[in-house]
């Protein structure tokens, strides 16, 4: 079994944390999902190096042609500047195209500059349009007794001052397994919840999984767990009632990130006008359970 990275580096969804090789589709071929699930940095950044690179395409076109410009000294800063009004339409009227072969080429990049802002704006839009949400998990998972029974528990909080409506959690596990024949193979087996769904998830939610004869969980411990390199994966769907947009969150536990006889710092009081008051600074505190 390789070792663990540190937590920090660690991916928390299935998606980052599979590397794909050898596949049919590549990157160019699905240029569209790449750059809407890309960073806004990385998005802004591919736009620039794009904006930049085209209009030193277009100006170095323009100054491979003697004299096509006029009032321009026939510097490249000239070409570039004279691009950039072209490809943005802005056209201060200073620098104006000589030649056929000039207004052919103003022609082309307009087109491709139209193109470029419908592009970038009907992508950034896309970007902003789509449902996310704000749900904290905590770093670890606890196992203690409750009302007796041995009970693995996550701690989840809504950040965003609304609601998600019919929220539903899956709690999944993730284990080694052999078949009969000796194939390897990574096995999912549900973790069956004390509660799986609430109506209304605008503050904190203690999701339990309680750890009786019927959980695969029965018996388990700390180096078994290591031993089968179990991971617990949290799923959670529901509607913003912002947006009214479905929206999904998802986070992923390796097994030294389950803490047995542990239990979660209690982070909720109350005000005597009957609000309730959150501490978040307690939401990843761990105290020993009774």
């Amino acid at each position: 079994m390789a070792p663990l990275a540190p937590p920090e580096k660690r991916p928390r969804t299935l998606a980052e944390r599979v590397v794909r090789i050898g596949t049919p589709i590549s990157v160019w071929a699905d240029l569209y999902h790449f750059l809407l699930v890309s960073k806004w940095r990385h998005l802004f950044g591919l736009i620039l190096v794009a904006y930049v690179g085209l209009n030193i395409l277009f100006a170095t076109a323009y100054w491979l042609m003697p004299e096509s410009l006029e009032n321009a000294n026939g510097s490249f800063a000239d070409a570039f500047f004279f691009s950039v009004q072209t490809m943005a339409t802005i056209g201060y009227g200073k620098m104006t195209p000589r030649s056929v072969g000039a207004n052919v080429l103003v022609t082309v990049e307009a087109l491709v500059g139209l193109i470029g802002t419908a592009m970038a704006t009907g992508l950034m839009f896309a970007k902003f349009s789509r449902p996310t949400s704000r749900v904290m998990f905590t770093k670890k998972l606890v196992v203690s007794k409750r009302d007796g029974v041995p009970t693995l528990v996550l701690r989840m909080a809504n950040a965003r001052a609304n609601q998600i409506v019919e929220a539903q959690l899956r709690l999944s596990m993730l284990v080694n397994a052999q078949t009969a024949e000796g194939e390897r193979m990574r096995r999912t087996i549900e973790l069956k919840l004390v509660r799986e769904r609430t109506a209304v998830f605008v503050m904190s939610w203690t999701v339990m999984h309680l750890i009786d004869e019927a959980s695969p969980l029965y018996g388990m411990t700390p180096e078994r767990l290591a031993e089968l390199e179990v991971e617990i994966m949290a799923s959670l769907v529901g509607t913003d009632e912002t947006f009214a947009q479905t929206v999904h969150a998802r986070h992923l536990y390796y097994h030294d990130e389950i803490a047995f006889g542990m239990r979660f710092a209690d982070m909720m009081t109350r005000t005597p006008d009957s609000r309730v008051i959150l501490d978040y600074s307690k939401f990843d505190e761990l105290l020993p359970a009774a």
